[in-house]
């Protein structure tokens, strides 16, 4: 008999550890190759951890809500046979749970100057090592809000309540009004006919993310009407030569996409991020789109160096990240590094929007329903009405570090990309 380390795979070069959310085999159970062992989860994406190999789970070494580095072991398989491979796993296994036991003996230890045993809420043995490490007192841990899986707290809640220590109140605040002072929560209303339903994990991330950005950033709104009369000619001759050709289908998606890589090129100044009193430029132009997951929940997949792509490519790129998502496959690494969102909220006949800014970036742009509309058109013989195609861009930006002249010049060449589209262009 062998045994077979099992690792935390690198998922991407910007994801460094993950959470384990889910144990789907126990210690005992046989296990087939490429078999989902556990579930994680990133910032923003759930994954499942397959086997290498075929065996016996003989050992777990972290459990739920356990945060896992990259390259770390989590699990001991016992394979039959001995192959060179499973030999080096025995080699390096001993180190593994050496340094596994070495960790426990440290939390341990650094755990006795403070007891959390007597709280009934669960910590993780990392969260419970921070938080003795950082003087962090059980009443102060019982009141951070987790954003983990049924509210646990996670490393990153501890590290943030840590950073903000003094600064900050470790529940977020509630919604202020003039007669509702801001440490009375909301009453809510429950009879007998309603169901309580508690949010998902991504939907606690979610919540999370859009209050933080609105607390962040001071976000306004620029709107601009677009005539892409010639772009819906051109979809309408060319679509299914398209798909026939390239074996894709074309939407208006990277069409728009395309328009807004150019306008970032000559907008810099909107492809930036904030951190603090700090304005990042950035170098590449790495365009993120909402699109749905399977339980309907939204995420935002990076399209990466957007400007580099020819139609072809971005219409690619779009529907490999938009399928990926419905399906539940995206990588973690899928959506990371965005320098700037597009939201498509005209897929759902909306035709205004104001999106909330995907942070630490500074813009979003909506692209709303495309309408038949009665319109003047300026001819050298005079003006008359005719039937055109058009929409709005709904720009929202982060006016700390935006003014409305950049925001609005960056929306205005978004729009003059689309009205001078050529109508007999190749793809």
């Amino acid at each position: 008999m062998a045994k077979f380390e099992l690792k935390l795979p690198k998922m991407g070069e910007s994801v460094a550890e993950a959470t384990i959310t889910n144990w789907l085999k126990n210690v005992g159970d046989t296990v087939a190759a490429d078999e989902a062992v556990l579930e994680i989860a990133t910032d923003k994406v759930d994954s499942e951890i397959p086997s290498e190999v075929s065996g016996t789970l003989t050992e777990i070494l972290f459990q739920v809500n356990d945060v896992v580095k990259v390259g770390q072991t989590i699990a001991i398989i016992e394979t039959e046979g001995a192959s060179v491979e499973a030999t080096k796993s025995i080699e390096t296994s001993a180190q593994a749970v050496a340094e596994v036991e070495k960790t426990i003996e440290i939390v341990t230890e650094t755990s006795a100057t403070a007891d959390f045993s007597a709280s009934d809420k669960f910590f993780s043995p990392l969260v419970k090592n921070i938080a003795a490490a950082e003087g962090v007192s059980i009443s102060e841990l019982e009141n951070i809000s987790g954003s983990g899986k049924d509210g646990r707290v996670t490393k990153e809640d501890i590290l943030n309540f840590i950073k903000n220590r003094g600064i900050q109140p470790a529940v977020a605040p509630q919604p202020t009004t003039q007669s509702q002072p801001s440490t009375q929560a909301v009453p809510v209303s429950i009879n007998g006919g309603d169901e309580i339903v508690e949010m998902d994990r991504m939907r606690k991330l979610i919540s999370g993310y859009m209050v933080a950005s609105v607390q962040t950033s001071a976000h306004v709104q620029s709107f601009i009407e677009v005539d892409v009369t010639n772009i819906v000619k051109w979809r309408d001759k060319v679509k299914v030569a398209f798909e026939k050709r390239e074996g894709e289908k074309l939407t208006f998606t990277p069409i728009m996409m395309e328009a807004v890589a150019k306008a970032l090129k000559d907008f810099p100044g909107m492809n930036i991020s904030v951190d603090g009193d700090y304005i990042i430029k950035k170098k590449n132009i790495n365009l993120g789109m909402a699109a749905a997951l399977p339980n309907g929940n939204l995420i935002v997949p990076v399209i990466k160096n957007a400007d580099q792509l020819n139609l072809v490519g971005m219409a690619k790129a779009v529907n490999d990240l938009g399928n990926r998502a419905k399906t539940g496959k995206l990588k973690p690494d899928d959506t990371q590094g965005g320098t700037y969102t597009v939201t498509n909220v005209g897929t759902f006949g909306s035709v205004f929007g104001t999106p909330i800014i995907n942070q630490p970036q500074v813009g979003i742009l909506a692209l709303v329903a495309i309408r038949k509309v009665p319109a003047v058109i300026e001819t050298p013989e005079g003006d008359f009405i005719g039937i055109r195609q058009k929409m709005f861009l709904s720009h929202s930006y982060d006016h700390r570090v935006v003014d409305g002249a950049l925001g609005g010049s960056f929306v205005k060449r978004v729009a003059e990309y689309l009205e001078a589209f050529d109508a007999n262009r190749e793809y």
